[in-house]
């Protein structure tokens, strides 16, 4: 049934994330109404009561890091790709809050919630909306994006002291959105950044004998994952389980990954697959019996819960907030994300212990029941904004 009393939620959101999708429709599909203004072009096939794009620089299929932002991966690479848009962006943004601003000076949302700091946090911040203004941290917007120049380092600062409440998927980032300027008395919650785990889509396999080994990676390239590593480490793997296979979604034209698989000599080893939907994703995860997710950033990797969700033993960098999720040697392994041996040794350690999987996979799907239940966590997340708008609904 639906609530009786609605809210207008206004998202400042990139509309093509798969992140910000899952989130934005929990709450149409509830009967609020739901604005949106999107980062980058995009058509969410949402219900959406209104939404407008405010493109920020290099958003655009053609432009650097924009769309699939392939030319530019090739010709620039991922690390430089983002410190371009680092130093770059931000000299826009003022320009681009003032039709953010007329735009909710127009809709007059109840709640406007800005879904990341760099850059939509940003520009809502800039905006400066007189409603209340909720902002989401994302894994690495502290610690790899607000110290990167001096004006992310200013505008990082301004966020956090404009935000009104504070999401997060981390209890690392609560404690660091005060040292950017958060007032520890101002409402916060900490929640999986996609909403948590849809666990109809993302469940275990049956019970079965499995012979080989297979290992899949699902971050994708970004400045922040420790692809290198991972791929440096198949070799090693290969030398005791010569049959031992490797799925590596969204990878597939990646020119880097190519040139790596190449010069490895791990073509009949290594899958390189093109950007997956979450039923794929999902079937993916039920086929490997380990995760790699080699990172030096990260908050929670809603990719890990879902790979956690469907058996998959994790094996991630040793970074402080993956110690929110995993105990060393009982429910997943931690590694040095600079070490491909290591990363190697932790594969085939976790691979000849067969029982050491077993009980991961019991504790880790009850980890996700209890604390990243989609329908769980996004029923809370619409208790927290009514309690920020002051409306009450009765269902």
């Amino acid at each position: 049934m639906y609530p009786q009393v609605v809210m207008r939620i206004l998202f400042v959101a990139d509309g093509r994330s798969p992140i910000a999708i899952n989130w934005i429709s929990y709450f149409v599909e509830a009967g609020h109404e739901v604005l949106l203004a999107s980062t980058y072009p995009c058509r969410p096939n949402l219900g959406l009561a209104s939404m407008r794009v405010l493109p920020l620089p290099f958003s655009s299929p053609g432009e650097l890091g924009g769309g699939g932002g392939w030319g530019a991966r090739r010709w620039l690479g991922v690390g430089w790709r983002t410190r371009a848009r680092q130093w770059l962006v931000p000299l826009t943004l003022a320009r681009v809050a003032q039709p953010l601003h007329e735009m909710i000076e127009h809709l007059k949302p109840d709640l406007v919630h800005a879904m990341r700091i760099p850059y939509e946090g940003m520009l809502a911040a800039l905006a400066d909306p007189s409603m209340p203004l909720l902002v989401s941290v994302w894994g690495n917007d502290f610690s790899l994006h607000a110290k990167a120049t001096p004006l992310l380092r200013r505008y990082t600062h301004l966020v956090m002291q404009r935000a009104d409440a504070l999401h997060s998927d981390c209890q690392r980032d609560q404690r660091l959105a005060q040292v950017w300027g958060f007032s520890q008395d101002r409402p916060r919650v900490v929640l999986p950044g996609a909403g948590g785990v849809q666990l109809d889509i993302f469940y275990p396999r049956e019970e079965q004998s499995q012979q080989t080994l297979t290992v899949i990676n699902p971050r994708g390239f970004r400045a922040y994952v420790r692809n290198d590593t991972f791929f440096k480490a198949i070799p090693r793997v290969l030398q005791r389980q010569p049959e031992a296979r490797f799925i590596c979604p969204a990878m597939q034209g990646e020119a880097q990954a190519e040139r790596w698989v190449r010069e490895m000599g791990i073509r009949d080893s290594v899958v390189l697959l093109p950007r997956q939907t979450r039923p794929q994703m999902a079937e993916l995860f039920r086929r490997a019996q380990i995760v790699a997710s080699i990172t030096t950033h990260d908050g929670t990797p809603n990719s890990l819960l879902e790979a956690m969700a469907c058996g998959c033993f994790p094996i991630t960098g040793d970074i402080e907030t993956i110690h929110e999720w995993l105990t060393p040697g009982e429910n997943g392994l931690l590694v040095e994300p600079g070490d491909p041996a290591e990363l190697a040794q932790a594969i085939l350690s976790a691979w000849e212990q067969t029982e050491l999987r077993r009980k991961a996979a019991r504790i880790n799907r009850r980890l996700v029941q209890e604390r990243a239940d989609y329908r769980k966590v996004m029923a809370q997340a619409e208790r927290f904004y009514q309690s920020l708008v002051g409306k009450v609904i009765i269902n």
